[in-house]
C-alpha cells in the first residue's frame, strides 16, 4: 500500500457509504467498495531508489522502477522489494589464524548495493544473508594466507583483497562491492607485550648504532686534528692560549697548569695569554664592587 492508492481506496468507500445512504443504492455503493479494492490491491508506487520484481504466473514478467504502476490482481505477483542505495554490513572473524599460526579477531565493514534487481531476487534465495556469509569466509580466507605482520602494517592491500574476493563471489547476484575496511586487528595480550619489548629492543639497538656512529665521527674529527696539530705546532700553541682565555673568563677562576705544559706551551707565549686574561677579568671584578684577579700560577 501507498498514500495514493489509499487516498483512492478511501475515495471510493466514502462513495459506496455515500451512494448506499443518500440515494439507497445498495448495488452501485459495491461497485465503489469492489473499484477500492482493486485498486488497493493493482495500484502501486516504487520510490527512486526501489526496484519490484513481478512475477505473472510464476514468471517474470517486469522489473519496475520509481513511479506509479498497475499490475493485475492474482494474477501478478510482487516477489521483491530491492533497494539499489549504498548499504553496508559489518563483519568479523575471531580466533581466526595467520599464515604463521597466531589468533586474531578482526573485525571489518563491507559497503554494496544491488545493480541488477532481477538476479537479486531471482538468483539467491537471500541476498544480504548471503553478502554476510561470503564476507566472513572471505576475511577468514584472507587472514589465513597472510602474516600478522603484513596484516597490521598493510591495511590498504587487506581491504583491496577483500573487495576483489568478495566483489567475485556477489557479482552472479548483481551484487556490487563498493569498499571493504578493516576497523581492527586485536591480537593476544602477550603478543601484544611481546611485541612492545621487540620494538624497545629495537629501538635501543638504532640508538646505540647511532651512538656509535657519533663516535666514529668524533674520533675522526681528533684524528684529523691531531694530524693537523703534529704538522704545525704553532696551531697547538695557539689553542692552547684559546683553551687558558676561555677557562679564566669565570669570574675568581685559578687555574693550575702543570709544568711540563707550559713548557710545551712555550711559557713566554702563556704568559702573554695569562695576562691578557687577567686583564679582562680585572674590569668586571671592579664592576662588582670587589677585587677579584685570577692567579694562573704554573704548579711547580
Amino acid at each position: 500500500m501507498n498514500p495514493i492508492s489509499n487516498f483512492l481506496s478511501l475515495l471510493c468507500m466514502v462513495a459506496a457509504g455515500a451512494v448506499a445512504f443518500l440515494f439507497n443504492n445498495v448495488y452501485v455503493g459495491l461497485v465503489f467498495v469492489a473499484a477500492a479494492v482493486i485498486i488497493s490491491m493493482s495500484l502501486k508506487m516504487a520510490n527512486v531508489w526501489q526496484k519490484f520484481v513481478i512475477l505473472r504466473l510464476g514468471k517474470l514478467q517486469s522489473v519496475r522502477g520509481a513511479g506509479l504502476f498497475f499490475i493485475i490482481p492474482i494474477i501478478d505477483n510482487i516477489v521483491a522489494v530491492i533497494d539499489e542505495r549504498i548499504q553496508t554490513t559489518a563483519f568479523n572473524a575471531e580466533q581466526a589464524l595467520t599464515r604463521d599460526t597466531v589468533p586474531v579477531n578482526v573485525d571489518a565493514i563491507i559497503f554494496w548495493n544491488v545493480q541488477d534487481a532481477e538476479k537479486a531476487a531471482l538468483a539467491i534465495t537471500n541476498y544480504r544473508e548471503a553478502i554476510d556469509r561470503v564476507a566472513q569466509t572471505s576475511l577468514r580466507e584472507m587472514i589465513g594466507s597472510s602474516m600478522l605482520a603484513a596484516l597490521l602494517s598493510d591495511r590498504q592491500e587487506a581491504d583491496l583483497q577483500l573487495k576483489t574476493e568478495i566483489g567475485a563471489k556477489t557479482a552472479p547476484w548483481g551484487i556490487k562491492v563498493t569498499s571493504v575496511e578493516i576497523r581492527d586487528v586485536a591480537i593476544p595480550v602477550a603478543l601484544q607485550d611481546a611485541m612492545s619489548r621487540q620494538a624497545q629492543a629495537e629501538r635501543e639497538k638504532q640508538a646505540r648504532v647511532i651512538l656509535g656512529s657519533a663516535e666514529a665521527a668524533i674520533a675522526a674529527k681528533f684524528v684529523e686534528a691531531a694530524a693537523t696539530y703534529a704538522g704545525h705546532p704553532a696551531a697547538l700553541q695557539l689553542r692552547a692560549m684559546n683553551i687558558i682565555y676561555e677557562t679564566t673568563k669565570e669570574r675568581g677562576a685559578t687555574i693550575l697548569i702543570p709544568t711540563a705544559m707550559v713548557d710545551s706551551m712555550n711559557p713566554s707565549v702563556a704568559s702573554v695569554a695569562l695576562a691578557l686574561a687577567a686583564q679582562g677579568a680585572a674590569p668586571e671584578a671592579r664592576a662588582g664592587g670587589a677585587v677579584a684577579a685570577p692567579n694562573p700560577q704554573p704548579a711547580a
